[in-house]
């Protein structure tokens, strides 16, 4: 069968408590959920049998875990930030006061936020945010993440890599910064990339004149993205990135709007994954 890779997305940690510290057993408890999930899509809800789609999950986040999830007042100053600039961009009505310390502006905003989006979303910023800053942040943690993207995909060699949320920038910058890796197919599910002042301007290689560019060694890139997912902004990379192939929408959850669970169990992906696992 067809080699597939996937590439997890925020909130992965607890897999690598629960597997002892072990990258490994993280990756391979995370495989089995995304091969079930993956089955749903294509099979339209069959029971799921053990079939196997994706040989390997690519595991970073312990690379990035900096202790345990915090309210947004109590983030370190760094992911205040990306909280702050990342909650500006949900709404142009956002609420605003004049002379706020940082952390007076991320309490408010999480305020504004669970009003606005419930508590799931103020969830999703305590993952999304920290994990965020940590990766860009440069360092050791961003080359180590990518690092580990890139040696599943040297190893596989796979014909497509699915990476879904913050995997699809790590996964990004391993392309580019590891021309030897290839891939004949790139979904990115509910990516962020495009993500101004969070995301777009940080990437590496930086965008040139206001545009990044598909990596040299993907040969297609489909892009997928809830119209309620958070983290996709803007949900479709083609304006912002040159060789994006297709953006497609779709409507998977709007309490449940980022987990690759849905993405892949919806179906909007059995298109471009079916040729490759039949």
């Amino acid at each position: 069968m067809t080699t597939i890779v996937g590439v997890h997305g925020i909130g992965k940690y607890h897999y690598y408590e629960e597997a002892g510290g072990s990258p490994g057993g993280a990756a391979e408890a995370m495989l089995a959920k995304w091969n079930g999930y993956l089955h749903k899509g294509l099979s339209g809800g069959a029971p799921y049998a053990g079939q196997r789609y994706f040989s390997e999950i690519a595991y970073y986040a312990h690379h990035l875990h900096k202790g345990p999830p915090k309210p947004p007042r109590q983030m370190d100053p760094p992911a205040k930030l990306v909280f702050a600039d990342w909650a500006a961009q949900l709404d142009g009505r956002v609420p605003s006061a004049a002379g706020e310390s940082l952390t007076g502006v991320a309490h408010r905003l999480a305020e504004w936020l669970l009003a606005r989006l419930g508590p799931g979303a103020v969830k999703f910023a305590q993952d999304f945010c920290p994990e965020v800053a940590a990766y860009l942040g440069g360092g050791d943690p961003r080359i180590r993440a990518r690092d580990a993207v890139a040696d599943v995909i040297r190893r596989r060699q796979p014909r497509v890599v699915v990476a879904h949320s913050l995997g699809s920038v790590v996964t990004y910058e391993a392309f580019w910064a590891h021309p030897d890796l290839s891939t004949e197919l790139l979904i990115t599910l509910g990516s962020p990339l495009g993500m101004k002042n969070v995301v777009f301007e940080r990437l590496s290689p930086i965008p040139a004149h206001g545009r990044g560019a598909r990596p040299p060694g993907v040969a297609r890139w489909i892009n997928i993205a809830d119209k309620d997912d958070i983290a996709a902004i803007p949900p479709a990379l083609r304006d912002r990135f040159d060789g994006v192939e297709r953006d497609v929408a779709c409507n998977i959850d709007w309490l449940d709007f980022h987990t690759v669970r849905n993405y892949l169990g919806c179906g909007t992906a059995n298109d471009y994954l079916r040729p490759y696992v039949t």
